[in-house]
């Protein structure tokens, strides 16, 4: 049934593009796997991504976005049009920044870095053009979404002890709990932004935009299990990409992504556990190639690693420090044993 579903899915999109673009399709293939909402039509004379979402209002959603941000911005896909709720978009390559920053080393990977937080940067700016700071919803702006984001630090327990008594859960929610205008893509994780022949960067997939302090962006991306970098690394490129536009000192723009980011690898965490019990792990191939969790004890150690470090920074959430780097130690065990079966 499922497969059924999927081809009359997938035919229904063609037949629709066909219709639209006044040509026929040459092929089709799915970037992200089946099971995703997006496909590459191929056309002899170029390629374009059509995306059919199970949620009709935030395919138009995505779409306004990108036709508001497109008129002073170059970092993200052109909205082609949309037809009910299939939205077509031009294709900003096939080099997923996921895939290309293990390509690099050193200067490479720094420079890739620099350049996708930059775009984000730039987005964002250009959205202050617009009117989206005041049409696009809030997000994690009630005290349910708030508390759920806090108290999920209780998954660190069975990996590193208890949570301190020094966490202040309540100070931790205040500093979260920002009511901001500032428009944010939101899930900037890595697979979600590509390279085109040229190596111009673009970010992609905006269907859960809208509306908050303007950080979290970067939580997603420096906060991406299989992101690289080192943490500090990611906080130097941060400090010399950083836009006075935002409205924000940097210092308290720094402290807010610490405090934030924390609770942000929490979240990653937790998926990482649940999905790995359920699914076993993973190959590190296999997660990058499907832009999947990252369910792989040397990504379930990188987290760690990065909320060990930005937990640090902050006195809001030093207390949870030794949280991270007891769990960091138990997925590098697991990392060390699985090699040494290997090679035995």
């Amino acid at each position: 049934m499922a497969s059924s579903s999927r081809k009359d899915r997938l035919q229904r999109i063609v037949e629709c593009a066909e219709t639209y673009f006044g040509r026929p399709l040459d092929r089709v293939s799915a970037p992200g796997g089946d099971g995703r909402s997006s496909f590459r039509l191929h056309f002899a004379d170029g390629d374009v991504i059509a995306t059919l979402r199970p949620n009709f209002r935030r395919t138009h959603l995505e779409a306004h976005v990108l036709q508001r941000l497109g008129e002073f911005s170059d970092d993200l896909p052109r909205c082609l049009g949309v037809v009910d709720d299939i939205m077509f978009q031009s294709d900003v390559g096939d080099r997923r920044l996921n895939m290309e920053i293990v390509r690099h080393d050193g200067k490479g990977q720094l420079d890739l870095a620099a350049e996708a937080v930059a775009g984000i940067f730039r987005i964002q700016s250009a959205a202050r053009k617009t009117d989206l700071g005041q049409v696009m919803p809030p997000l994690g702006a009630n005290d349910d979404w708030v508390d759920n984001f806090i108290s999920a630090v209780d998954a660190l327990q069975p990996y590193s002890g208890g949570i301190s008594s020094k966490f202040d859960r309540v100070a931790a929610a205040q500093a979260v709990s920002v009511t901001g205008g500032q428009f944010v893509k939101w899930d900037c994780r890595s697979g979600n932004a590509a390279l085109d022949r040229t190596g111009k960067l673009r970010w992609f997939d905006f269907e859960y935009a809208g509306l908050r302090h303007g950080a979290e962006d970067f939580a997603w991306l420096i906060g991406d299990e299989a992101w690289p970098l080192e943490p500090d690394v990611m906080a130097d490129v941060m400090i010399d990409a950083f836009d006075p536009g935002t409205g924000h000192r940097i210092d308290d723009y720094l402290e807010y992504l610490s405090v934030y980011l924390t609770f942000h690898c929490v979240q990653r965490f937790k998926l990482i556990v649940k999905e790995a019990q359920k699914r076993g792990w993973l190959s590190r191939d296999r997660v990058r190639k499907y832009d999947d969790a990252g369910v792989h004890p040397e990504f379930a150690a990188q987290i760690c690693k990065v909320g060990r470090y930005y937990s640090a920074q902050s006195p809001v959430t030093a207390p949870l420090t030794r949280n991270f780097d007891a769990a960091m130690s138990v997925f590098l065990d697991i990392l060390r044993d699985g090699e040494t079966r290997k090679s035995a």
